[in-house]
């Protein structure tokens, strides 16, 4: 019996022994090549790259972990208390393991049926995200993971240990930390979160997708009551405050809301710049703050001004096509596919929706429309645009006479509600289509360069292509003022006499014969220089071309600001070099700016995460023509919209300058215009390059948007005249010689001269002798 109890005794000793040394081997093998945890000293993870505008307003994020770190003082007490609450209740009292709490989170399981609490601390939470990055489940990481949490808990305070997990946190939508699931969910900073709102995260820790409260609002409110109770059963909240919570109303609100795209093509200009410059992982976890120049108020005119114009062009062009049709045999009634396909926003009055058109009176000229369950009254007066696209009428020639022309029942058509009445049963409508042409806006201050509004279409959820920066378009007449400043720099003056009368000159490598001719297809005969730029004569500036030099005027474009390849032809004349939006309104910069190239600028300060600026970028101007030269354009252009093409520019009722330009076939419209403080420029067309309709040229298609966008933004402004330099002279001519005005001058108009270059002459009568004798022909053509 002895002996049995003493072999016993051996063999226990030596399971024991043999359990144990397996144990301290596992230990060993298992707690070697542990994470170094000196590296959560420097805790630098990816955090969001910020985007600001000229007052301070963010616009943009740029990240891929949605992460603001904040300080543990920046955080409200009642999330750090919520959260200590529902993940880890002895969290002050434990050293990096609780035992107690495993066991009682075990039988609260028990008791429930079902996981409700989890054992893990929140020191061995900050483990398994930020040096455990292994999510397999297994006894050696569970080792590791509790070796790591005590030596976490002896190396750091609690405070730090806090600061890393309310930081490094999971709560879903690709938001990590307090801080950022805050600003999201509730449009607030985490210092600003009350009991109800703190709970609500908190709750997220454990599952944040299944509870996520903007799909699944309920039952983020079952985890948010549940996080209430942990924190009332801890003492952390009483009764009261427990009852108030349960009843506050949430207002959760998604990314999207708290960050409307306001500003989409600036904003995706910016993101190319950085990832350029700086490479993707500084920009999307490098947490800088960008700086930039644009104003919100300016960007948001920009693009209403761009939808009212393109809606009016699209009008003017005519209706293309009802967007579908629903064939029927019975024109009393619609199945319920068809009512149900027909308009699902809410009938508001400003709502743009689709409807079913169901019957056309030609006699009492209106079309019924069948919205949703609703129907809707369609007057031809809300419709006489919609005449059929016709490019060889303009939009006054013909208009639309009857419904009948253009719509059938069952026609899906886009309608925009403009009345409701009680008193009658059916909504008034109006036709309406989406336009197909595109736009673009780049407006810069003058006299930094600072661009304050850039639009480079009409909608950048459907076209990300910015027209005003990657478009190479011919911009036509409007490159024209680059050639009479150049001119003018080479002895013309604005009184200069042209032959405008037939041109035959060969171009290209073909050498093929070239017959320009003006936009009216007329000829004016002698003309001054400063008439040929105001009414956008052809042959005068081709003339002018030649005379200057094509080489001359190609250097002068690039001391301009122009960076795109030039035609070496006389065709550069009429603008047939395709440039970029902001090459073109840089370039009419040097006129505002009193000769002098302003270098456009979109980001003012680049800040890093440490605070180092990498960046600061301040007004950079470099001489690019004679002041004089600069103000005698400027007149020349305040002309061509007091007296030329680009009259519609005059509805400002004030100071301002500009240039339209229109392409063959009308493909491309332009206006670009300035006053003494803002540059803009304005280009239409169609991506294709398809024809616009007749007579939509810069006058009629650019300039009425660049003049609502100019409204807006000078509303309340003072009213700024141009300076002239001092080596400028102003002076009375005749409008038809050039010369000096006189009593028998039937129209004129003060121009400005360089100082020495001003006419002496006076005019004759127009009756008196033949035109030669009084025209100082400065050119001599033969065709």
């Amino acid at each position: 019996m002895k002996k049995f109890i003493k072999i016993s005794l051996f063999f226990l000793l030596f399971i024991f022994l043999l359990v144990a040394s397996t144990g301290i081997a596992l230990w060993y093998l298992w707690s070697s090549n542990l994470p170094y945890i000196g590296s959560l000293k420097d805790y630098n993870p990816p955090i969001i790259t910020e985007v600001f505008v000229d007052d301070g307003q963010i616009i943009g994020k740029f990240s891929d972990e949605k992460r603001v770190l904040v300080p543990l003082d920046e955080i409200s007490e009642h999330a750090i208390n919520a959260f200590i609450a529902v993940e880890d209740a002895r969290f002050f009292q434990h050293k990096g393991i609780d035992f107690f709490g495993i066991l009682r989170a075990l039988l609260k399981n028990i008791k429930a049926r079902r996981i409700e609490q989890g054992g893990s601390t929140i020191t061995q939470q900050v483990t398994k995200s930020l040096l455990l990055k292994n999510p397999a489940r297994t006894y050696k990481r569970k080792v590791r993971e509790a070796l790591l949490s005590l030596q976490i808990e002896r190396e750091f305070s609690k405070e730090k240990i806090l600061y890393l997990y309310l930081n490094q946190i999971y709560m879903g939508h690709g938001l990590y930390g307090i801080e950022a699931a805050s600003e999201v969910y509730f449009g607030k900073k985490a210092r600003e979160l009350n009991i109800a709102e703190s709970a609500l995260l908190a709750g997220l820790a454990r599952a944040p997708s299944r509870d996520d409260p903007i799909k699944h609002f309920n039952r983020a409110k079952l985890r948010q009551k549940y996080v209430l109770e942990r924190m009332k059963d801890e003492g952390l909240i009483d009764d009261k405050q427990f009852k108030e919570s349960l009843k506050t109303e949430l207002k959760i609100q998604s990314e999207k809301e708290q960050y409307p795209k306001k500003a989409p093509y600036f904003l995706e200009y910016i993101r190319q710049s950085i990832e350029k410059k700086y490479g993707r992982h500084l920009l999307y976890r490098g947490g800088l703050k960008i700086y930039t120049t644009v104003n919100l108020k300016m960007q948001m005119a920009a693009k209403k001004a761009i939808k009212k114009g393109l809606d009016e062009l699209d009008k003017r062009e005519g209706f293309r096509s009802p967007r579908r049709r629903f064939i029927f045999s019975d024109e009393e009634k619609f199945n319920d596919q068809m009512i149900e396909r027909s308009g699902k926003n809410p009938l508001e009055i400003g709502t743009i929706t689709e409807g079913t058109v169901i019957k056309i009176d030609s006699i009492n000229q209106e079309t019924l429309v069948q919205i949703g369950d609703k129907k809707g009254i369609l007057p031809l007066s809300e419709m006489k645009w919609a005449r059929m696209v016709d490019p060889e009428k303009a939009y006054f020639e013909s208009k639309l006479q009857d419904p009948a022309d253009v719509l059938t029942p069952g026609d899906i058509i886009t309608v925009k509600i403009i009345k409701k009445a009680k008193d009658f049963p059916h909504m008034i409508l109006s036709l309406e289509q989406t336009p197909e042409a595109q736009a673009a806006i780049f407006c810069l201050e003058a006299k930094t360069g600072y661009v304050k509004a850039m639009v480079g279409g009409l909608d950048f959820s459907k076209s990300q292509f910015n027209r005003a920066t990657q478009a190479r378009r011919q911009p036509g007449s409007a490159f024209k003022p680059i050639i009479y400043a150049a001119a003018l720099d080479k002895g013309l003056t604005p009184s200069s006499i042209i032959i405008d009368a037939p041109f035959i000159s060969p171009i290209g490598e073909e050498e093929k014969l070239w017959k320009p001719k003006n936009y009216k297809e007329k000829f004016y005969g002698p003309t001054p220089f400063r008439t040929g730029l105001i009414k956008s004569r052809n042959i005068m500036t081709i003339k002018i071309l030649k005379k200057i030099g094509v080489k001359h005027a190609i250097d002068y474009a690039r001391r301009m600001g122009i960076d795109s390849p030039l035609s070496a032809d006389l065709s550069l004349a009429l603008g047939s070099s395709g440039l970029s939006l902001v090459d073109l309104t840089k370039a009419y910069s040097v006129f505002a700016n009193g000769g002098m190239l302003v270098k456009p600028v979109f980001i003012t300060k680049i800040i890093d995460r440490n605070g180092k600026i990498l960046e600061e970028n301040q007004p950079s101007f470099s001489e690019s023509i004679s002041q004089e030269t600069a103000y005698i354009m400027t007149d020349l252009l305040k002309a061509v919209v007091t007296e030329g093409t680009g009259w519609r520019a005059k509805a400002l009722s004030r100071p301002v300058a500009g240039k339209t330009g229109t392409t063959n076939d009308l493909r491309d419209a332009w206006f670009i215009g300035f006053n003494p403080t803002l540059v803009t420029g304005v280009w239409v067309g169609y991506d294709d390059s398809s024809p616009m309709g007749k007579g939509e040229t810069g006058s009629r298609a650019a300039c009425p948007i660049w003049l609502n966008f100019m409204r807006e933004v000078l509303k309340g402004e003072a009213i700024i005249p141009f300076q002239h330099p001092e080596g400028v002279v102003i002076t009375k001519i005749d409008a038809r010689t050039g010369l000096l005005a006189s009593p028998s001058s039937q129209k004129t108009h003060f121009q400005a001269f360089k100082k020495g270059t001003e006419p002496t002459t006076y005019s004759p009568k127009p009756d008196s002798g033949k035109p030669g004798e009084f025209f100082q022909l400065d050119m001599d053509y033969s065709n």
